[in-house]
């Protein structure tokens, strides 16, 4: 399984980006797909995540800027990101939780990350 992430850049702060994040190989269900981001000296965190049923949940940070939508072949989850700030500066990296034709039970795959720089 190979997640593939693209649409990071270089912005100025109060403009867009869209990210995608297409997962490929032994595919079986896919069930919650997400974005992780970590900014530099910073852990982590959860940006966005959607369930196999469309439900949503974004961390505090990034509510009612950010969507999180899943393309309609299900294996793709985009992140609209709007009104940009400095702080969203970070490398986003997609998730996905995943059961192959493989595996009896789910497994967390990640995607390479790819760099978002807002300058203010």
């Amino acid at each position: 399984v190979q997640l593939q992430a693209s649409g990071g850049g270089l912005v100025q702060a109060g403009e867009s980006l869209r990210l995608s994040c297409v997962a490929s190989g032994s595919i079986n269900t896919i069930y919650d797909m997400g974005w992780y981001r970590q900014a530099p000296g910073k852990q982590r965190e959860l940006v966005a995540f959607i369930t196999s049923g469309g439900y949503t949940n974004y961390a505090d940070s990034v509510k009612g800027r950010f969507t999180v939508s899943r393309g309609s072949g299900k294996n793709t989850v985009y992140l609209q990101m709007n009104s940009l700030k400095a702080e969203d500066t970070g490398v986003y990296s997609c998730n996905a939780r995943i059961r192959t034709h493989i595996t009896l039970s789910p497994m967390n795959y990640w995607g390479k990350g790819t760099q978002v720089t807002v300058s203010s």
